[in-house]
Formats: C-alpha cells, structure tokens, sequence
C-alpha cells in the first residue's frame, strides 16, 4: 500500500510531493533510518532541518490500522496534537508538522491514483518570448527547421566557429562585455562597471523591456503595488546607487523638509534610526525608487546600450568567446535575427513563468476561464470593478507578501461595498513561526511576519558568511530555515484581519484542494479535504486570486533550459545555477572569457537575498571583482579617492 506526503518547499514555496510505498520513514540522514520494520522493506522521506531528529516519525500498517510513531526528540504534531515517543492511528488526509515541514499524508488504495495532480510542468502563465507581456501559455507550433533560429546544424556544436556565423549574412556585432535580460539585475551590473571604469560603447544590453524596471513595475501593479504604495525595501537598498547613501528614506524626509512636512520627515528618519524594535521598517514609495532608476539610466547612457531583443541561444566561440542568438521583436512582419558575439556576459534573466497551484491550472485548462481564476501578477483589475459594484465571495490563496496586497485590496473596495466577503485558504493553520536557534518569528491568525523576505543578516551580516561557507547540504538546511512565507509586519495589515475575523466577513480554512470545478452559475467551487469534516466540503466563491508566487525554475525558461541542458550545467541544492562565489559560471568558462549569473536563478548559492535590490547589487560587485582578477578591459578597482570622485558624480549627475 502506497502514500502520498505533499508539503510546500520553505525557500520558494513550491508545493512537493512524494508516493512511498509502506511502511515509511522520515528523518534527516538517511543513514540513520531504517532499512527494514518487520521484515518489510522501508521508504525513505528524508527533510533537511536541525530541528529533524536523525530517524523522526516511522509510519506503517499493523493489524490493518495505518500508525504513527514519534522517535524524535522534539516531537511530531498530528492535526496540532503533539505526539512524543508514542504511536497513534493515522487517517488520510491527517497532517504532520516536523520541524519546519508541514506534511499531509494521503493513503493512496491500491489501484487509485492520487486525487490530487501535482506536476512540474511549466506555468500556464508565462511572459511572451517577443512582447514580455503576461500572458497565458499555449503551445508553441513547430517550425520546420530551414526556418529555425539560430539555425540548428550552427548551434548544435559546443564550440561555434565565428566565421560560421558570419557566413550567415545575419547582422553580427561584437563587443566586450554583454547585459541578457534588460532588468533590474542587468540594470545593477551595468551600473557597477560603469562606475567601475568601462565605456557604454563597450557594453550591450540585451533585453524586452525599454526601461530596466519595466517587468518589475509590471507585476507590482497588477499585484496592488502602484507608484505611491510601498515596497517591501530598505532605504539603503538602491539600485541606482551602490553606496546606498543617501537612503531613500533621507531622501524622502529632504524632499519633505522642503515642501513643509516636518512631522512626515521626522517620521521616516526615526523609523530607519529605530527599525524594526521600537518602529515599522521604513520602505520606498515604488514610484520614487522608478524615478531614481531613470535618473541613473540617463547618468549611464543605458539607452545608448540597450537593443530590444528576444535572447534565442547562447553558445561558446571556438575563438575563446561567446555568441548569442537573438532576434529584434516587430509589431507586423518576421522578427530581425542578428548575433551579438563578446567575452564578458552577465546572465539575469528574472523569473521565468509565473507559477499557477496545480489545481487552478487544472480549471483554467478545462473550463478556458480566466476571468474567475487569476494569479495575483496577473492583470485582475475587472475583480475589484466587479465587486466594487455587485459584491461577492473571494478566495485568496496564499500567506505572503503579496497575499497581504491582495487583502489590503479587498478591504479598500469592501469600504464602497459590504456585500464582499474573504474566504482565506491555506493547507494547514500556520501554529508557529519558523525558528532559528533562539530567535523565532512572530505569527498572528495564520500569518508570519518578518520586515523583509530574508533575515536582514543574510544581506551583509554574519548569516551571509554563514551560508557563504556552507556546504551544499549545509546551505540547503539553513535557507529552508531562514525562508519560508511571510509578510510585513505593517500594523493596518494586523487590523484589517482582526477586523475581518470580528465582523465575519472574513473567514480562515485550511485544508488540502481535491480539485476545483465550475457550478452551473459559472462559479468556481473548491473542493477541500479538511480534518474538521469527513466529506469534501464545498467553498463557492464569485473569485479565486493565486497569491501564492512566481515560478523560479530556470528549466521554464527556454533559454536557460538550452543553456543547461546543452552544456550539461549543474544545478544547486535548490535547483538553480550552480555559482561560484563571485556568481561565475565556472562551467561556461571559455578561455580568458567568462560569464555570470544574478538574481533568482541563482539561489541556494552563496547568497540568500539574490531576487531584492541590494542582492543584485551583491551579486554585481562580486562580479566586478572577478572581472578585476580577470583583468579584463577597461576596468579597474574602486577604492578611497577614486570611490569618492565617483559618489561626487553621482551625486551631481555626471557620467561615470
């Protein structure tokens, strides 16, 4: 007989599963689990946390009952009842909580399979290869391969003769060092080696959007962050300034002293004196940081190196270089193909996909609804203008930051019209915050709040030198310790649930989602196993927003997945780019040349924070001084004297 334990990843949120065959054990070293209980063979389930005793939880079948037994020296909580050195009956559906993993274990009779559809394939919502737009994912036709681009036969090789590519009559350019991607981690590594001495006419950027924000700012409206709305950011996390000083919340309280705001500049500047013990984090309006970004873009001449372009390959020169493939997007017509060849390259392509939970995929897919069922960085604003006139009963799906947008939403349109109602669904009730030695996070009705994604320590502190020298297993335990979902801890967000809970209009459920189906009134209907009810039970609702992430596997990406599988690239404990510690592709070395990685496609690597604003601004530093030891040209180290006449210019918006 056969289970299936389901959980949620702590670092990217992404729902696993497994099928195990009884009886099963689960632990941290395998090792330390046992290979056989009663002369039957025995499943491995193994969980990387400290807070995992070596051999946990035995699960297995005697005398037709399905139990569990606690080894541990924690304990095992069964449905939030702690359970220690001890066995009990177990029923499908019932959930686990070792460690950080809450667990739900379903017994799988034989002949039927599981109820629920977990898979890894790509999103159903991806961002268009030629436009960048977010859009639903369809399937890509097949071309036949006289019209393929980069022609097959010249990129088949792991070395491409230059003189190959430009017997293709196709544009080629060349140059030293090359920007894919065209956002925020581009923008940052750009910026940093501007800085650091190298010319815009020896640099390229390759990317969709015109702005390097562009993407960003998308996904920020759509999920309820408009321009005066803050970001979760620190004042000294500035992209358009590697310094970070002065903050953003300086330069806010500047203006503010100016236009007569005393008391609302006095306020930003205690905040970032008292954060976040005696006061809430200080972050930016998203606007201002926008403005901030077009003012370093202008500084750096970024148009004078962006050229529109979808990224269709990247391969090696036999020349010691690299070539990469792409085509200029046109409104009417065939795209341009062209080649870019140089020896530098920054690889920071952003999220590949945004990530649909698997059930609402499902729904989507079979009922071609996507107007009742919509991820939070979808465009959704028909939701709001719905609901704003008619009312109606919205599920929310997830516990983040974005979710808490999500909420902060719902209740500005409730103020137009009471008639709408919040159905929160979550897996398990979240009983206590993740815990790292000593320190624990604080959680109120189901939610867990940190100022930001990350511990602020694993920015620059003693975390980041902690999981810089980890081992790989090391640095997967820690990051599944320190991540996890949590929100801001901003006090009108803690209002506006306990005002919810008060006045019944909204509701908490937790369980696990057999499936989601469409009534006759064209409503969606989740179908929930929860451990309160015996049967599915029903929640109907007018809406259902996924608020529960973005896709972070750089598999989904077809660029990225024809680098890693041409090149056979490694890939991290978390599945990622395997990096060195200055964000180097070791593996794509070519020569004196070299290529680097940013953002999150990078993670589980030597830096935690890679996806905020300083992280990238980390990654490109490190990146920078690996191209110092590489002496490549035009750069030179950024020390006392120099860094001051740099900061000077920057502050009078010179060049570099």
């Amino acid at each position: 007989m056969q289970i299936q334990l389901t959980w949620e990843e702590q670092t990217n949120q992404q729902q696993k599963q497994l099928i195990l065959e009884l009886p099963v054990a689960l632990g941290r070293e395998k090792i330390a689990l046992p290979s056989t209980l009663d002369g039957q063979q025995v499943s491995h389930a193994v969980f990387s946390s400290d807070r995992i005793s070596r051999c946990h939880t035995l699960i297995f079948i005697k005398n037709g009952q399905l139990l569990v037994e606690d080894k541990s020296t924690n304990g095992t909580l069964i449905n939030g009842q702690l359970l220690n050195k001890a066995s009990q009956s177990l029923s499908s559906g019932d959930v686990l909580a070792i460690g950080p993993y809450i667990i739900t274990v379903t017994l799988l009779q034989p002949g039927v399979s599981s109820p629920t559809v977990l898979n890894n394939d790509n999103s159903t919502i991806i961002f268009n290869q030629n436009t960048d737009a977010i859009e639903p994912h369809v399937p890509v036709p097949t071309i036949p391969p006289q019209n393929q681009f980069p022609p097959p036969a010249l990129f088949a090789a792991k070395l491409v003769s230059v003189q190959a590519i430009h017997a293709t009559g196709l544009i080629v350019e060349e140059k030293d060092y090359a920007a894919l991607g065209g956002g925020l981690g581009s923008f940052t590594w750009v910026d940093t080696i501007r800085i650091y001495g190298v010319k815009p006419e020896k640099i390229v950027v390759l990317g969709l959007e015109n702005k390097p924000y562009g993407r960003y700012q998308k996904i920020c409206q759509n999920s309820q962050i408009p321009g005066y709305e803050r970001l979760r950011s620190g004042s000294d996390s500035c992209p358009d300034n590697i310094w970070g000083w002065p903050g953003y919340a300086w330069r806010e309280s500047w203006r503010e002293i100016f236009s007569g705001q005393i008391s609302s500049a006095t306020k930003h500047l205690w905040q970032v004196f008292a954060e976040p013990a005696l006061a809430n984090t200080y972050t930016p309006q998203s606007g201002k940081v926008f403005e901030a970004i077009d003012r370093e873009a202008e500084r750096i001449s970024w148009n004078e190196m962006f050229r529109p372009a979808s990224i269709r390959g990247i391969r090696k020169t036999e020349d010691g270089r690299y070539v990469i493939a792409y085509s200029v997007p046109k409104s009417q017509g065939p795209s341009d193909h062209r080649f870019l060849i140089a020896k530098y390259v920054h690889l920071a392509t952003g999220y590949p996909a945004i990530r649909l939970l698997p059930d609402l995929q499902n729904y989507r897919a079979k009922y071609q609804d996507f107007q009742s069922v919509v991820n939070a960085y979808e465009n959704h604003q028909h939701i709001y203008d719905r609901l704003e006139r008619k009312g109606g009963t919205v599920v929310v799906r997830g516990q983040g930051i974005v979710a808490s947008r999500i909420m902060q939403k719902l209740y500005e349109t409730r103020q137009k019209n009471r008639n709408i109602a919040i159905v929160h669904l979550l897996r398990t009730p979240k009983t206590e915050g993740n815990k790292f030695g000593y320190a624990q996070r604080y959680r109120e009705n189901n939610w867990e709040f940190q100022p930001y994604n990350w511990p602020k320590a694993t920015w620059g502190g003693d975390m980041r030198k902690m999981i810089e020298n980890a081992s790989p297993s090391e640095r997967y335990q820690l990051l599944e310790a320190l991540g996890g979902t949590t929100t801001a801890d901003r006090q009108d967000w803690r209002r506006i649930i306990k005002e919810g809970i008060k006045e019944l209009w909204y509701t908490p459920k937790s369980g696990e989602v057999e499936k989601v189906e469409r009534n006759a009134q064209g409503q969606p209907i989740t179908y929930i196993k929860s451990n309160n009810y015996a049967a599915l039970e029903e929640v109907r609702a007018d809406f259902i927003i996924d608020a529960t992430g973005l896709d972070s596997d750089p598999q989904a990406h077809p660029l990225l997945k024809d680098l890693i599988t041409h090149y056979n690239l490694p890939l991290n404990v978390q599945k990622k780019l395997d990096v060195a510690k200055d964000f180097e592709l070791v593996e794509m070395r070519n020569d004196r040349s070299r290529m680097y990685a940013a953002g999150i496609i990078t993670l589980g690597g030597p830096y935690a924070a890679v996806d905020t604003f300083l992280g990238l601004q980390y990654c490109a530093q490190r990146a920078t001084y690996g191209l110092i030891r590489s002496k490549a040209p035009g750069i030179k180290p950024l020390w006392g004297l120099s860094s001051l006449s740099q900061w000077i210019k920057w502050a009078t918006n010179q060049a570099p």
